[in-house]
């Protein structure tokens, strides 16, 4: 029996646009609420953790929805459809509701021009200002006498005149034409936190375009929530059993396509330029929603989920009487080697094997911990500390995590999962580590190499992790072992971006030594897991080996 790639791959558009979107939605959403409302890293975290805590009750809701759906267009079909048309509806409305409020920074009349400054930077308001500059004054040279004022340098010394654009201002070169460490310090020390404080003080002052926007976000969160499970489980749905590993190695494919688009995407649009912190996004999102309106199409015109779905259940229902004939053997002779009778039922796990359990799901959730901050905060924190393009160096993450999968993989097989699971955190913790020196004028060969680094760990810890719980399972409780893992995982996912906000609210440059603090953490609780390590078996087609990673 061979795998159909063709369906496969066609069933895959529908992870390809999840993977779409939330790659646009965790790097820019996050610049949205820092930059264009003003809100702290803690504030913003705790949005951004908003859609971990809703997956809790709408992917077990929909997805059980969807189990008990009966259309002419199949189960899983319709809730792909609906969730994705409003999904990319609402994304554009959420940069409708960005494009609002830029324009109320874009204005600072003279009235508001003294209470701007108290707030900009605790800020001496009796700086001098010419009367003919304040007519009209703009966000950018309101910044800008406030940085003035704080220096105490003349303001003609700081900015040319007649500048657009604030990190124009900020980001002088020197004669080879590279950003002078001083100033994209300066950009990082004084203009960040006074453009923040100014933004959070003009929502203060008219909060109904962040109350909508805040709306709108948790409409396209559940919006998106509709249609996850279903977009997952309809490969099971449509893959022979045997075949189902294959499939999930091209799905994930798909959906690393999918992230990659948006950060090419982010890099033709230039998402990821300091200069553009105060970016108008409505062209970024409506392409991104286009995108995802085409891969629906091609989604619908091409995957003939009902037909699909009975062929499969054909060639498992031979399969499912096979096994449970293996499985009855198999029980019956373990039954004979232990003296027992046979359907004692699931195993109960020794006093050894609960405390590997433990430490298994208590280090998932600590690396989550640490990269989760990183992929939740990176995309600020590249703008606002390295005057660096986020989207190039999450792009060579996530190449070299797709590259990695198989050697990875084969590794495993020769060593075993816990050993080949130490190394991926030693590696992610080395990348970490080394990035939180990383500073604005470094340079960016070397951070590409560092997330090159980060994004080879990640692979090698994901591809290992789940199947040391599952290791742990009977085959009566896998369900019940995946549950814990992914409850440990996405708790992670709902803390750290909130808690890593708060040190980043203290000090910016918290962000890389928290998350190697965290995996440092995973190293040590790794080394308590004694039960759940096997070897497993080499694959005869390497393709599989792309089936184990978890997001």
């Amino acid at each position: 029996m061979k795998l159909n790639y063709k369906r496969t791959i066609l069933v895959g558009f529908a992870f390809f646009l999840i993977c779409l979107f939330w790659q646009a939605y965790d790097t820019v959403i996050p610049l949205i609420l820092t930059n264009k409302f003003g809100m702290s890293q803690t504030w913003s975290g705790l949005i951004m953790a908003l859609d971990n805590i809703l997956a809790l009750f709408l992917l077990p809701l929909f997805g059980s929805l969807s189990d008990r759906a009966k259309t002419k267009s199949g189960k899983r079909t319709p809730f792909i459809m609906i969730g994705t048309i409003l999904s990319a509806v609402l994304f554009i409305s959420l940069s409708v509701a960005d494009a609002k409020q830029l324009t109320k920074l874009e204005q600072v009349t003279p009235d508001r021009y003294e209470s701007s400054l108290s707030v900009l930077y605790d800020a001496n308001p009796s700086v001098t200002v010419p009367e003919e500059e304040k007519d009209g004054m703009n966000l950018i040279q309101a910044v800008g006498h406030v940085f003035a004022a704080k220096e105490t340098k003349p303001l003609q010394e700081i900015f040319p005149a007649k500048d657009d654009f604030l990190a124009i201002k900020m980001f002088k070169t020197d004669e080879a034409g590279n950003d002078t460490k001083d100033v994209t310090d300066d950009y990082t020390n004084y203009v960040v936190p006074a453009r923040t404080a100014y933004a959070w003080q003009q929502t203060v002052n008219s909060p109904v375009t962040l109350v909508f926007f805040l709306l709108l976000l948790l409409g396209v969160l559940v919006s998106m929530g509709i249609f996850r499970s279903p977009a997952v489980a309809l490969m099971p749905d449509v893959t022979p059993k045997p075949l189902r590993s294959k499939a999930n190695a091209i799905i994930n494919l798909m959906g690393s396509f999918g992230g990659i688009t948006v950060l090419v995407l982010g890099m033709i649009f230039k998402t990821g330029n300091a200069k553009n912190a105060l970016m108008n996004y409505i062209p970024f999102f409506c392409f991104i929603s286009g995108i995802m309106i085409l891969a629906l199409v091609v989604f619908r015109l091409t995957v003939k989920e009902p037909k699909w779905a009975v062929e499969a259940e054909k060639i498992n229902a031979v399969y499912d009487e096979e096994d449970q004939k293996a499985e009855a053997e198999k029980e019956n002779a373990a039954a004979d080697a232990a003296g027992t009778s046979a359907g004692a039922g699931a195993k109960k796990l020794s006093k050894g094997e609960k405390i590997s359990l433990i430490f298994i799901l208590l280090s998932v959730a600590l690396w989550y911990m640490g990269y989760n901050a990183v992929t939740s905060k990176y995309s600020v924190y590249a703008g606002s500390v390295l005057n660096m393009d986020y989207n190039m160096t999450l792009i060579i993450a996530q190449a070299a995590a797709i590259i990695s999968y198989i050697p990875i993989g084969i590794v495993s097989t020769k060593i075993g999962r816990k050993k080949t699971i130490l190394a991926g955190v030693v590696m992610l913790g080395i990348a970490f580590g080394a990035a939180a020196f990383m500073r604005a004028g470094s340079p960016i060969w070397l951070m590409n190499i560092l997330f090159a680094l980060a994004g080879i760990a990640w692979a090698t810890i994901n591809v290992n992790s789940y199947p040391m719980v599952v290791e742990l399972a009977t085959g009566g409780n896998v369900g019940k072992y995946t549950g814990y893992y992914y409850t440990a995982s996405m708790a992670a996912q709902v803390v750290t971006p909130i808690l890593s906000g708060i040190f980043l609210d203290i000090r910016f440059t918290t962000l890389f030594p928290y998350a190697t603090f965290f995996v440092a953490l995973a190293f040590v609780t790794m080394l308590f897991v004694k039960h759940g390590d096997v070897k497993p078996e080499l694959v005869k087609d390497k393709m599989e080996y792309l089936a184990g990673g978890d997001d």
